[in-house]
């Protein structure tokens, strides 16, 4: 066998379908849609998860749950994150926001209390947890509201 002989198995690869291209094709006239009816009109068909007029499917399911509105969107920080910043530094959202930590769009940013911290930062405006608290005063930092 040479590379010009290799040729698919026999049966495994079809003709495409041309269809509308005149009498001599075999699909000509109606081009395979049959007569007349929603399906043979141009731009026909049904719309997607119609189902003939039966109930559909998403109306027959219940309706579950609700989004609030209402609830605040907070970004959780960690106390071993805080590391990045220099000693003595002030960190407030637009720091954190800065530094890659918080992202989008939010209401509030929490501290929490996972891993250690070991420079004195200074923390603004920031929502802390008990265990992040003692953990950035042992530090020697300090938190204000």
């Amino acid at each position: 066998m040479k590379l010009h002989e290799l040729a698919p198995a026999e049966g495994s690869r079809h003709k495409r379908k041309r269809i509308g291209r005149g009498p001599g094709s075999g699909m000509g006239k109606t081009s395979t849609k049959g007569h007349k009816g929603l399906k043979a009109r141009s731009g026909g068909g049904v719309r997607p998860g119609f189902e003939g007029g039966q109930m559909p499917l998403h109306r027959r399911l219940p309706k579950r749950g609700f989004k609030n509105i209402h609830k605040d969107i907070v970004a959780i920080v960690n106390v071993s994150e805080l590391d990045r910043f220099e000693s003595g530094a002030i960190v407030d959202e637009l720091a954190l926001r800065n530094a890659g930590l918080v992202k989008g769009c939010i209401d509030k940013v929490k501290i929490l209390g996972n891993g250690e911290v070991t420079k004195a930062i200074s923390l603004k405006k920031c929502f802390v947890s008990k265990t992040a608290k003692e953990k950035i005063e042992a530090a020697g930092g300090n938190i204000e509201q």
